[in-house]
């Protein structure tokens, strides 16, 4: 595939998964709220649950929650699927363009030993196999238990993402767990809300009184999708950030953001004592990861001293150039050689001495602090290298023109 076709194919599979995306959360968005907000209706209304008065646009709505009756079915009735269904396809595709074409340089941690072929099976067959443990889980053992259940289920999140974290690289580690948790979310609208839904309705056409258990299950698998859409929102933005994934335990940092999301949105969703505490857990939880992720100050620059870098042993810029030449420019450059990258990634290019120190703290937070570049280690820049650059930095990034 021509690196042309591959970023356009990248732009427009990323733009409508981001639109069928803010479609589907913001309707599960909404219904919880509108759930969590209805009142009693002020007259006398059979099978009226509840109502809710709104204003939006200069119009005035009046929201009223039915409970259907035997042998009847509104002429014309919208249901919320197609949302979950475009975001998942065109997640999937993404998925594919991104990290499995191209040879897998996004896809495969550079010390995995397994085969390129069985860490491709093992990232796509995850998707079904995790969906069938889940709602088997669900279906049958916490179906009752919702707290045990949910606890259970993030310890089980958290343990497939520490064994993952051996074979994915940190930015594929994210993504894949973004893309397990869609996969239950669309699975469950389709194999358990809609199906439930169908069959409430299916008793009401033979004048029969719906199970309502139903219902409250479905309800249930609803309020799974919910509590799920903010760590999703954030694994699908996570390879923006190095500083999260770039991190030795990033699967610890990919947990510690699933329990921030669901915090907030828990807190979104309930309001009371608990929920007001664990919104205030998940602040001081990001608080807690923002710190945890920070690279730690290097030598020269502790105590404010700047005697400290002058004691070290000086840098000089053709060292600097020769590890970037041999290691980087290969992709960063003009006319790149890569045999994946056919423009340089982000626009950055490495050639002369005056781009080199311009990109000089980008290449600090992801060859140096994170590590996360060159791609898959691709070019095998080595630790003693990446100390060089960073020292580099620490003294100024001084260039042959600024040199006294």
């Amino acid at each position: 595939m021509s690196p042309h076709l591959n970023e356009w194919l990248n732009l427009i599979l990323r733009w409508m998964h981001l639109l069928a995306g803010i479609a589907w959360i913001g309707s599960s968005f909404f219904f919880v709220w509108l759930d969590n907000r209805l009142e009693a209706p002020k007259e006398h209304k059979p099978d009226v649950e509840g109502e809710l008065w709104m204003v939006h646009s200069g119009g005035f709505y009046l929201v009223e929650k039915h409970l259907i009756k035997p042998g009847w079915i509104p002429e014309k009735l919208h249901w919320f699927k197609w949302e979950a269904t475009f975001t998942w396809i065109t997640g999937f595709f993404l998925l594919g363009v991104v990290y499995y074409m191209g040879g897998a340089v996004y896809l495969i941690h550079p010390e995995a030993s397994l085969h390129r072929h069985a860490i491709m099976a093992i990232g796509l067959l995850m998707l079904p196999v995790a969906w069938l443990v889940y709602d088997l889980l669900w279906k049958y053992v916490f179906a009752a238990q919702a707290k045990i259940g949910a606890m259970v289920s993030f310890v089980l999140a958290t343990g497939l993402a520490f064994g993952l974290s051996h074979i994915l690289s940190g930015r594929a580690l994210f993504i894949h767990i973004g893309a397990m948790f869609g996969t239950l979310m669309v699975a469950n609208v389709w194999m358990r809300i809609l199906p439930a839904q169908q069959q409430m309705l299916d008793a009401t056409q033979r004048g029969e009184t719906p199970d309502y258990n139903k219902g409250k299950q479905a309800k249930q698998r609803s309020m799974h999708n919910n509590y799920m859409t903010l760590p999703v929102l954030f694994m699908m933005i996570s390879n923006h950030f190095p500083s999260t994934y770039g991190q030795d335990l990033n699967w610890l940092v990919l947990a510690g953001m699933i329990l921030v999301g669901a915090g907030i949105r828990h807190f979104m969703n309930v309001q009371n004592t608990f929920s007001r505490f664990s919104f205030a857990a998940a602040v001081a939880g990001a608080f807690a990861l923002f710190f945890y992720t920070a690279p730690a100050s290097p030598p020269a620059a502790q105590n404010n001293n700047s005697q400290n870098a002058m004691a070290a042993e000086t840098v000089d810029f053709q060292t600097v150039q020769t590890i970037m030449h041999n290691r980087c420019v290969s992709c960063h450059s003009s006319n790149p050689t890569d045999d994946v990258f056919k423009t340089a990634p982000q626009g950055a290019i490495f050639e002369t001495p005056e781009q080199i120190k311009n990109y000089a703290q980008l290449i600090k937070s992801r060859s140096v602090d994170t590590q996360t570049m060159p791609l898959g280690n691709k070019t095998g820049m080595t630790l003693e290298e990446r100390q060089l650059l960073g020292q580099w930095i620490a003294q100024g990034a001084v260039i042959p023109e600024q040199m006294p």
